[in-house]
């Protein structure tokens, strides 16, 4: 197994983020399914952040508008054309106004990376392509990047981790004979070396509690995890990327499934790179949330897509106390 290497701090550990160098500029995002919108939600909310994303099984932003009826209807089958981008775009534009996202304009430069699989029979693959028309409107092109031809089913793929490719997972996690989490990265920052060799970097635990600012409305998770390569962790500038889980894919789930096997890990380590795995967990009574999801339909309320929703906003948190930035002329890769 991947995480066989793989060094990981006690539960007992939990506390604060730790504070690392990260290279202005580096931050990416990526998530599966329920995931996959979140990065969408985090990437438009803080696009003068954020310089790209990858999306698995996910459809465009603010695809439910506040309506749990159209987030399991147009936003997962998305019938012959996918849901309508004129009214996304269109509150997009206005929340941009109201100062409550950046200006989508900070899109442009981003690079997307985007994955369907062939055997999904969760989300049609209409409502992907409602997602890429958003992005087409604001990022060329070249800079995009649409995986359609593995034979997969619903879930994340791996090289060697999961269920069969073309069945659902019980962890979210597909053998599939491919590197979704090395596709994504490699596509995102273009400059990454392969992995080799046992991983030497830490997963570890951090208590989200602070940085839920007291809203239980949040339902995040108490504790969630951070990969951080040895170099990072010993004071070298290194890049931050955030991967958001599926539903019932959190570690209340699946345990640390998803956080050590999904394939970030080892490309992180050979590169430099800081992956924070936010945890949302489920929630029985109000907001409800039964199955783990992060809110794309608002369970947390009507600012769910806006800066200022309880999970973005948490995130936001999470991703600014992990590091202090600085300015660095070149990636500094470390030697092959």
């Amino acid at each position: 197994m991947l995480g066989s290497a793989l060094a990981v701090a006690p539960a007992l550990a939990a506390g604060s983020l730790p504070r690392l160098v990260l290279e202005p500029g580096s931050l990416t995002v990526s998530g599966v399914s329920a995931g996959g919108h979140m990065a969408m939600q985090y990437q438009v909310a803080f696009s003068r952040d954020v310089a790209g994303a990858g999306i698995i099984a996910a459809g465009p932003w603010f695809c439910a508008r506040g309506s749990l009826w159209r987030a399991l209807t147009d936003c997962v089958k998305g019938g012959a054309i996918g849901p309508d981008i004129g009214p996304l775009l269109g509150a997009a534009r206005a929340a941009a106004a109201a100062n409550r996202i950046d200006d989508p304009s900070w899109l442009v430069p981003d690079r997307v990376w985007a994955f369907h699989g062939a055997q999904d029979e969760v989300v049609g693959a209409a409502v992907m392509d409602s997602l890429l028309r958003f992005y087409r409107v604001f990022i060329p092109p070249q800079r995009m990047h649409y995986a359609t031809q593995v034979p997969a089913a619903h879930g994340f793929p791996t090289r060697d981790t999961g269920a069969p490719c073309a069945r659902i997972s019980p962890t979210g996690l597909n053998d599939c004979d491919y590197d979704a989490a090395g596709e994504l990265l490699r596509y995102l920052y273009r400059d990454l070396r392969a992995p080799a060799g046992p991983l030497r970097g830490q997963l570890l635990e951090f208590d989200q509690r602070r940085y839920a600012a007291g809203s239980a409305r949040s339902t995040l998770a108490p504790t969630g995890w951070i990969y951080v390569p040895q170099d990072c962790a010993a004071g070298r500038p290194c890049r931050i990327h955030i991967a958001f889980h599926g539903c019932r894919q959190g570690t209340e789930f699946v345990g640390q499934a998803f956080v050590r096997d999904a394939g970030y890990n080892r490309w992180a380590d050979a590169n430099r790179i800081v992956v924070l795995y936010p945890q949302v967990a489920r929630s029985w009574l109000w907001p409800f949330n039964p199955q783990g999801c992060w809110d794309w339909w608002g369970y947390t309320g009507n600012d769910y897509a806006w800066r200022s929703g309880a999970q973005l906003a948490a995130v936001h948190r999470m991703s600014s106390g992990a590091g202090v930035t600085v300015a660095v002329t070149s990636p500094e890769l470390p030697p092959p």
